[in-house]
């Protein structure tokens, strides 16, 4: 019987190898929902490094199984093993493969790192909204507290900026986002309006501008496949466009103190006409003369006005909850 060559049996093995690379580097479900316009671009990425790894692994550890049994010790055989000296072809061969992946991938990141906006975000003037905060004060605080003040400063010099496609065109919605152990502060210049979540909507080119009060923090979005640090006195942008309405978790991704792990929140992207709702309700933060409180202390209200709201749920109306609460105060 006529020994089937070894180039043939190496073929058809690149061949198997070759084709359940791909197929599991192309259908894992190792990422979350895609979300974001830049989302697809370090995917495809991902898929690719994916790939090669699956390959590499097949071809190691399959090579590594194939000589354990083709090699193994025989019964009775105490002989020694084949001398081997070396094999400069192998060695060549397994140097410039590594070599030419790594140059390749290289090549490749830069590419997605530029089409992402990586080279864009330079040093410019424009307006920012700063919001003041004292670590440990109160949560409730008057809106006067939380009035934007707008200041020309430096943008950011470091991040992910436009892309190649919005070069040199402003975002459509700015949000300054401050980071303090061990929470995220979102403020929107343009309204007035602050924030413990991210709200966009969904399709527009969104700009962070990202700082931090204390140590550094991250920024990172799994759905968007995006992150950044964000760094004390050294401001830094995120620009990404939306895709897919939804909430999707926000995590701080650098170790930032003992309570790091819960430093957690959420984007809430909307469709245009829930943003505009969701604008349009929280409008009162960019009121300058109205001085009421936002958190109300329920120990500063009378008893009307703390069962004003229920009434309905009493089963009695306003008139009639006054006129109880007048009396009640007489016989007291």
């Amino acid at each position: 019987m006529q020994q089937v060559p070894v180039s043939l049996w190496t073929l058809v093995a690149g061949i198997v190898v070759t084709a359940i690379s791909i197929w599991i580097g192309q259908n894992h479900t190792l990422m979350p929902v895609q979300a974001s316009l830049q989302a697809p671009l370090v995917d495809g990425f991902f898929n690719v490094m994916f790939t090669i790894a699956i390959a590499l692994f097949l071809v190691v550890e399959g090579t590594i199984v194939l000589f354990l049994i083709q090699f193994r010790r025989r019964r009775g055989d105490d002989t020694d093993g084949v001398r081997v000296e070396g094999n400069v072809p192998l060695e060549i061969f397994w140097t410039a493969i590594p070599t030419v992946i790594v140059l390749g991938l290289g090549i490749y990141s830069v590419d997605v790192f530029n089409r992402m906006g990586g080279f864009e975000p330079v040093g410019h003037l424009h307006s920012a909204a700063h919001v003041a905060h004292q670590p440990g004060t109160a949560i409730a605080a008057t809106l006067s507290d939380t009035e934007a003040t707008t200041a020309p400063t430096i943008a950011p010099t470091i991040g992910i900026g436009a892309s190649p496609q919005t070069l040199n065109k402003p975002a459509d919605l700015v949000v300054d986002v401050k980071g303090i152990q061990y929470a995220w502060l979102f403020n929107y210049p343009d309204s007035g309006i602050t924030s413990g979540e991210l709200h966009i909507p969904v399709g527009a080119d969104v700009q962070l501008n990202l700082s931090a009060q204390d140590v550094i923090h991250s920024f990172w979005v799994p759905n968007f496949r995006l992150k950044q640090d964000a760094l004390p006195g050294i401001p830094t942008e995120l620009r990404f466009v939306a895709t897919k309405p939804g909430t999707y978790p926000v995590v701080c991704a650098e170790l930032c103190g003992g309570y790091h792990g819960s430093m957690r929140t959420q984007v809430i992207v909307h469709t245009p006409e829930e943003y505009n709702n969701w604008r349009t309700e929280n409008q009162i933060a960019q009121q300058q003369n109205l001085k009421q409180v936002v958190a109300v202390n329920p120990a500063d209200l009378s008893t009307s006005e703390f069962l004003a709201p229920h009434t309905h749920d009493m089963g009695i109306s306003a008139a009639t909850l006054e006129s109880l609460v007048i009396g009640q105060e007489r016989r007291d």
